[in-house]
């Protein structure tokens, strides 16, 4: 089963502190790396397990007390591997114990009740056939001592984590290990389950590992996704960090007939040569007091002009900001003497939402519903894309994305028990996953208990709903919430508040410390939770030529070089380089 050369053999241990594992004189302790994926195999079991800690020991105290000069190096190839040696620290991760199931076998079907073969003679000799079944399990004991440590082979990567070519499951390979070239899958129809976590500070590549996650689930047809886009880099095509000029293709390039484009700034999307976008208006009558609450920090409201919006809603109806964007200072005042509100609050919350009249998109009266639209959309199992182009302040994007939100929320509500009660496989709706940036400005602890987006997160797939969330700042989500992140796909963070934030909820989340914080900047991530069947560190997929090739419909067109540079400058223009 073990195939290569040993690295080395288990010294000592625990279940909750991981195996201490003493290298092989041969081995080099500069060949090992955090992160790296191995495997134990004791007497009984066969452990997978994460390297998480690299150190060096001596046999004597008085060797380092009076180390050997440099230059002596055969001093050095004398007390290498005896006096001193390099050790590394496991976390074991999973185990499976090899069962042996006896088979029998008949004439017709290859099978029987009776399990004997007949001999060559033709007399009652019987001969059980075996083979081995394999069910990886939770870690519950640890191996024994000098049990020995090989390096994981294809085999095991694919045993642990599946194949892309799997018929029975939607595996998406999103990288490889630090040190092998085999891809590592996350089970898509596991991930968009439960709510999930894209984390990383300012310039690791979230963007990327977002964009390659959703083009994942369109191409495995494992949900439908509603993407808000903020910064307009996911539905065309976005600009390449640090490469000057360079593009990478969006969804709607890679999966032109699955895909549709909303924007609220049809100018800066046509600019950008966009094609097919559909243009989205709100209007005022569509907005709630729930709406303006979560926005009450970016407009600066009190809660005192909260509560006498309730008053002006309760009267009013839909029209109440329309209303009230046209009282005059008398009209104000006679509405407080007869409804008691308070007329100062009111005065200021008029002032505050005359900034609704500067948003491109804001309509006093819209000819259609969007939102209707783009359920419409979603229903049809299209994947929309809602870009914000210059209207990519925090008012707009958490203004915009709350309005749409609640509303497909409380539709997918009404459609879920609808099922349940009926049990009509025909009544199921589909898997929505809606991604949400900047998540911790909808999660913060102080206002997720009253927000759509809290709801959500911690009803998990109840209403067949779930959250995609993408964050440089863990730390600011709530607690409860971070606790229900299905799968957390973590680039690199050096804030402590953020990677404590990462493991909350985590068992064993002390030996995956050292493994985060020793990520590349670019291009490398820790994947952990529901859709992995153990914590993983991988090289994220490169999103490129040959990844189009791979996962994009063959629809997809190329554009000629002085097309991709003239949209290039605009996308750049747009976002301010």
């Amino acid at each position: 089963m073990n195939s290569g050369q040993p690295l080395g053999s288990v010294t000592q241990g625990s279940l909750t502190g991981g195996l201490e594992v003493r290298l092989h004189p041969d081995i080099s302790v500069e060949d090992m790396r955090v992160g790296k994926f191995l495997v134990v195999q004791g007497m009984r079991s066969r452990f997978f397990c994460m390297l998480t800690d690299v150190a060096l020991g001596t046999a004597n105290a008085r060797i380092i007390a009076d180390p050997p000069n440099w230059e002596d190096t055969f001093l050095r190839e004398v007390l290498a591997g005896s006096g001193t040696y390099g050790t590394i620290n496991l976390a074991p991760m999973l185990m499976f114990t090899p069962e042996e199931v006896e088979e029998s076998f008949s004439p017709t079907n290859g099978k029987s009740a009776n399990p004997f073969t007949p001999s060559m003679t033709g007399l009652a000799s019987f001969q059980p056939q075996t083979s081995t079944t394999m069910e990886l399990l939770p870690v519950k004991t640890i191996p024994s001592h000098f049990s020995q440590v090989y390096e994981a082979s294809e085999e095991d990567f694919r045993r642990v984590f599946g194949w892309e070519d799997d018929t029975q499951r939607k595996n998406f390979s999103i990288g490889k290990p630090l040190d092998m070239d085999v891809p590592v899958c996350i089970d898509l129809d596991r991930f968009v389950e439960r709510s999930n976590g894209v984390f990383g500070k300012s310039g690791t590549g979230k963007s990327f590992l977002t964009r390659l996650v959703l083009a994942g689930i369109v191409r495995k047809n494992a949900a439908v996704n509603l993407i808000f886009d903020m910064h307009s880099e996911y539905g065309w095509q976005a600009v390449c960090e640090g490469k000057q000029y360079s593009t990478v293709k969006g969804l709607k390039q890679l999966f032109p007939g699955k895909v549709e484009v909303y924007t609220l700034d049809p100018e800066s999307t046509k600019r950008r040569g966009v094609r097919d976008a559909q243009e989205l208006y709100l209007s005022y009558e569509q907005i709630e007091v729930e709406d303006v609450k979560l926005c009450s920090r970016d407009l600066g409201l009190s809660e005192a002009a909260l509560d006498n919006a309730n008053i002006l809603y309760a009267e009013y109806g839909k029209a109440w900001i329309l209303q009230l964007l046209n009282m005059t200072n008398e009209e104000i005042k006679m509405f407080c003497e007869e409804k008691r509100g308070h007329q100062g609050s009111i005065m200021s919350l008029q002032r505050k939402l005359l900034r609704l009249d500067n948003l491109k998109y804001m309509r006093a009266a819209c000819p259609q519903n969007y939102i209707n639209q783009i359920l419409r959309s979603l229903e049809a199992g299209k994947h929309v894309v809602v870009e914000f182009g210059s209207q990519s302040d925090m008012l707009s994007y958490m203004l915009v994305t709350n309005m749409i939100t609640r509303r497909i929320h409380s539709h997918y509500v009404s459609k879920a028990e609808r099922f349940l009660h009926s049990g009509n496989v025909s009544d199921r709706p589909t898997q929505l996953v809606i991604t949400i940036e900047e998540a911790h400005r909808f999660l913060d602890p102080a206002i997720v208990q009253s927000t759509i987006f809290g709801t959500i997160a911690r009803e998990m797939r109840k209403y067949f709903v779930t959250l995609l969330v993408v964050d440089q700042r863990p730390s600011g989500i709530d607690n409860e919430v971070m606790s229900q992140i299905g799968t957390r796909i973590t680039a690199l963070l050096n804030d402590e508040k953020d990677i404590d934030a990462i493991f909350t909820g985590v068992s064993g989340a002390g030996s995956l410390r050292s493994v985060l914080a020793k990520l590349d900047s670019k291009q490398q991530a820790l994947i952990l939770g529901h859709a992995v069947p153990m914590p993983v560190v991988v090289r994220t997929r490169p999103y490129d030529a040959t990844f189009y090739a791979e996962i994009g419909d063959p629809a997809w067109e190329e554009k000629p070089d002085e097309e991709l540079f003239a949209a290039a400058e605009l996308a750049r223009a747009d976002l301010g380089f």
